[in-house]
């Protein structure tokens, strides 16, 4: 019988550095989605030690839509509390270090400026659905597993873009 192992969206991907910016990929480890039960959003809060308001990140919870979260990290049971869903083989996610600023004003419809450390957004990266967020070690894409390629490819050509424009500029 033949021996199975799990691998990553983007397994053995090097890491890529452009114009100040670095890509890699990011294993997570498991993640949950969390949609509150109607008026049980603070007993969720108590179990899960808080729950992110809309468009921000609280710890290890990222905001996905009003009363929902992904909780990145070991679910506790709330039964009676949430509806919850494992997700961690549907999503990939990638890290940008660096200057990222430029380079996100390229990829997402958001002004860059406004992606502050703790603020978590659900926003197109072209035609793929991406959460996106900023933490104390930099920005933070989550896309689905299938579109993990795609996205990769999309932002390091971006990235290509940016470092061939600077170079230009002088």
């Amino acid at each position: 019988m033949p021996e199975l192992f799990a691998k990553s969206a983007l397994h053995g991907q090097k890491p890529l550095t452009r114009a100040g910016v670095t890509l890699s990929e990011e294993v997570l480890g498991p993640i949950t989605s969390v949609a509150c039960f109607p008026g049980k959003r603070a007993l969720v809060a108590a179990q899960l030690g808080g729950f992110p308001a809309p468009n921000r990140r609280e710890g290890n919870l990222l905001w996905t839509g009003p009363e929902q979260a992904f909780l990145l990290g070991q679910a506790p049971d709330l039964s009676g509390l949430a509806a919850t869903t494992d997700q961690s083989g549907g999503w990939a996610a990638l890290r940008l270090n660096g200057e990222t600023n430029k380079l996100l004003a390229r990829l997402f419809p958001i002004d860059p400026r406004s992606l502050t450390e703790g603020t978590c957004l659900r926003t197109p990266l072209f035609h793929m659905s991406a959460v996106l967020t900023r933490d104390d070690k930099g920005v933070l894409i989550l896309v689905f597993r299938s579109m993990a390629r795609t996205a990769w490819d999309e932002i390091a050509h971006a990235m290509e873009m940016l470092q061939a424009r600077e170079a230009i500029a002088g």
